[in-house]
């Protein structure tokens, strides 16, 4: 389809909003500027004065994990994982996943979330569950001793990059203190293999930090960089506890940090040093972590909450200004999921979301940048588009499939775990 958007702002690739009009496609955005071009089109959409700008682009999460939403709350990482995670994950099938993942599209939709970089179970079944949908993901590997094994990551690599437009796969593991020394450098034979980067969890608590410096005498992001595991670029998620050291692999490796403010926050793991990351160039990304952490898939909170975190840590009201959270959220995501969008820009996909700036939380129109930081909220998500198609407009979805149902049999698969 031939869509124009008209009569609004643009947030444009240097974070700033001003009057323009953009065209899309097929799946590509094909004009940007201030008046389109002359001709006929599929649809013209009237943006009222309203903002077009790149969907977010969700950098760490567990999708399927919304049937633990506010299931295990507050508890430490170590409790919480072992105690009420674990054991519920055990008891979950591909279906479950199918059903579970859809519930989070919604979520992500109404958000203004055009794509999430994924680490569960079943990726088939999670797969599926984004093509229905017609929502761009990002799998990560999620290889440990207890699941999974180098041997399927190769082959989930090899046989999901290429499945679908909506989908690509990178080399993962799940965390340190959960994979062997041996698994671990089969994983990096991977990424030599391939010439691939590779993503974990890393340094998310202290004390995980602290334990791996007392098995292998280095940090987990040392460790990693030791074995061979950071050749071809990666990251992290999480990146709380982080040495000079630390930060300097991540510079000159090209490492991303993905933080998630409020999964750290609400498991007291600590905040992330996004202000050193920043002034030294580290590539940031955001992530909401999974909706069993959180609990919410919510971009705006992780974008406040960054922000505010980082002036209250350092006692400094200007640290981390508004455009680079903002930018994290969007174009940073995007390159850490090694996928072309997050930037309103002619060629880039069609991944957008449209932000309704005539509510009272976005007036007056003083720093729309400013605004979808330290105001925005999920409520003034109007339209998300993915891959040229809209999913989701005036709280109407357009999935393939009525969100009632859904919620019904999520409903029944928590009723049967509990």
């Amino acid at each position: 389809m031939n869509i124009r958007f008209y009569n609004g702002y643009v947030l444009y690739p240097d974070m700033t909003a001003k009057r323009g009009e953009v065209t899309v496609a097929g799946d590509t955005i094909s004009y940007v500027g201030e008046k389109a071009p002359d001709m006929k089109y599929d649809r013209e959409i009237d943006l009222h004065g309203d903002l077009l700008m790149p969907g977010f682009n969700n950098a760490h999460t567990h999708s399927a994990m919304t049937f633990l939403r506010s299931r295990a709350d507050d508890l430490p990482l170590d409790k919480w994982l072992n105690e009420q995670i674990f054991p519920r994950e055990a008891k979950l099938c591909g279906e479950d996943i199918y059903t579970l993942s859809k519930l989070a599209v919604l979520e992500y939709l109404s958000g203004g979330i055009t794509s999430c970089f994924d680490m569960y179970f079943y990726p088939d079944d999670f797969v599926s569950a984004m093509t229905d949908c017609g929502f761009r993901a990002v799998l990560c590997g999620a290889v440990n001793d207890f699941s999974e094994s180098a041997e399927k990551l190769e082959d989930y690599y090899n046989r999901f990059n290429g499945i679908s437009p909506l989908i690509s796969y990178r080399l993962g593991f799940h965390a340190e203190y959960t994979t062997s020394e041996g698994l671990l450098r089969e994983i990096a034979q991977l990424a030599e293999k391939y010439h691939a980067p590779v993503y974990a969890h890393s340094s998310e608590t202290k004390k995980e930090t602290e334990e791996c410096i007392a098995r292998h005498g280095m940090t987990p992001t040392e460790y990693f960089d030791s074995l061979g595991l950071y050749n071809y670029g990666g990251g992290g998620f999480h990146c709380v506890y982080m040495s000079d050291n630390d930060l300097d692999i991540y510079r000159r490796r090209g490492l991303y940090a993905v933080t998630n403010p409020c999964s750290n926050a609400k498991l007291a793991s600590g905040i992330a040093p996004l202000c050193r990351m920043s002034d030294m160039g580290i590539g940031l990304a955001v992530g909401t972590d999974g909706p069993a952490s959180n609990n919410a898939l919510d971009m705006f909170r992780e974008m406040y909450l960054g922000t505010v975190l980082q002036k209250l840590s350092r006692n400094d009201a200007a640290a981390l200004p508004a455009e680079i959270i903002l930018k994290a959220a969007l174009s940073g995501g995007a390159d850490a999921m090694g996928i072309n969008c997050g930037r309103i820009k002619t060629g880039c996909l069609a991944d957008m979301t449209v932000i309704r700036i005539n509510d009272p939380n976005m007036q007056p129109v003083n720093n729309i940048p400013a605004n979808l930081v330290y105001s925005g909220s999920k409520s003034n998500v109007r339209l998300t588009m993915v891959n040229g198609r809209i999913l989701y407009e005036n709280g109407d979805f357009f999935i393939g499939e009525e969100p009632e149902r859904i919620y019904e049999r999520s409903a029944k698969i928590v009723e049967r775990i509990r």
